[in-house]
């Protein structure tokens, strides 16, 4: 699971309305029948219309100032192992997606005239999504880069030919060029993989609208609040802030594990990714510290990212952990991580 909470922002400045935010979700819609569209979701309704949630989004941001954000995006991106263990994606991920908003609300360090925040003061629409595209960090387009670069110049060079600029063979070019697009390691229905291709096999995962402000319009909501939990005097007042982003990501696993009886593996946990980040020897000390079966599966998901890992030269004793290796590894990992291969 790989969730990611964003301020929605165009440059430097954040975007004082959520209609272009909305417009770019309602991408996958096009040139769809009524009926074959994914629509906008809350706690309680569903086919909700992209007026209703830039109307609602936009009137709910009194006192808050242009460099406030007026929304954040919450994007909640299962792996391909969580998908593949789902049996109905739609209604699963929007239950899943209720329950995720309000253990969202519970992370609060707030209160709303004198009780704890719950889901009915936030203001959120979902929207499944089922495409991703290949992006820079992804492996395919990593290792195809050697053979999209020779592919862009060999083109670059005919059209010089073929303007009278360079002298050469077009033709031994251009079957240079069906050489390389035929054994890049990476194709998708006999083309090679480019950044902007569609990804196969399943690919849902679950975008957030949610407002700054609470249901009245009162209070604000911010989850990009750098405390997890304090108090702060204002107007005489003491009043508490805050947003436990820890609690919230751990609750997602949590959720998403007993719903669906899930068993996560380590290197899926959110803890590991915090682990990794924070203290890395103590991350590989753990890896090489579970049971033989966990581990192995351990690897497998770790190779997905682009790292093959000989099980033969790991060194068994947690005090032997090779200093290369354990930086060939935490960077192909963070790698994974940026792409959406593992993660929280």
């Amino acid at each position: 699971m790989y969730i990611t909470i964003t301020p929605q922002k165009l440059g430097g400045s954040y975007l004082q309305s959520a209609s272009d935010f909305v417009a770019y979700l309602e991408k996958e819609n096009k040139g769809k029948e009524l009926e074959e569209q994914e629509h906008f979701f809350d706690q309680y309704g569903e086919g909700i219309s992209p007026r209703e949630v830039i109307r609602d989004i936009d009137g709910n941001t009194a006192k808050l100032k242009k460099k406030e954000p007026r929304f954040y995006s919450i994007t909640v991106n299962p792996s391909r192992r969580e998908l593949k263990h789902l049996q109905d994606h739609p209604r699963d991920l929007k239950t899943y997606t209720r329950k995720l908003m309000k253990e969202y609300a519970k992370s609060f360090h707030r209160e709303i005239d004198g009780r704890k925040v719950n889901v009915n003061d936030i203001v959120y629409y979902a929207k499944i999504e089922h495409q991703r595209t290949y992006k820079g960090n992804d492996r395919a387009i990593r290792e195809n880069a050697p053979y999209s670069a020779k592919i862009a110049r060999l083109r670059n060079e005919i059209q010089q030919i073929e303007q009278g600029k360079l002298n050469g063979s077009v033709k031994r070019k251009r079957e240079e060029i069906e050489r390389l697009e035929a054994t890049a390691p990476h194709r998708l229905n006999g083309r090679r993989i480019t950044q902007g291709m569609a990804k196969e096999g399943s690919q849902a995962h679950i975008h957030i609208i949610v407002s700054r402000k609470d249901r009245s319009n009162r209070y604000s909501l911010s989850p990009g609040s750098k405390y997890k939990a304090s108090e702060v005097k204002m107007n005489g007042k003491t009043v508490k802030r805050g947003f436990d982003r820890n609690r919230f990501f751990e609750s997602s696993e949590r959720l998403f594990d007993a719903q669906f009886r899930y068993k996560r593996n380590y290197v899926e946990t959110y803890r590991a990714r915090k682990t990794l980040v924070k203290h890395p020897p103590t991350y590989f000390a753990n890896l090489m510290g579970l049971p033989a079966n966990e581990r192995s599966a351990a690897f497998k998901l770790l190779a997905k990212t682009g790292i093959n890992i000989p099980l033969a030269n790991i060194p068994t004793n947690k005090a032997q952990l090779a200093y290369k290796l354990f930086k060939q590894l935490k960077k192909g990992i963070d790698r994974g991580i940026r792409s959406g291969s593992i993660g929280i």
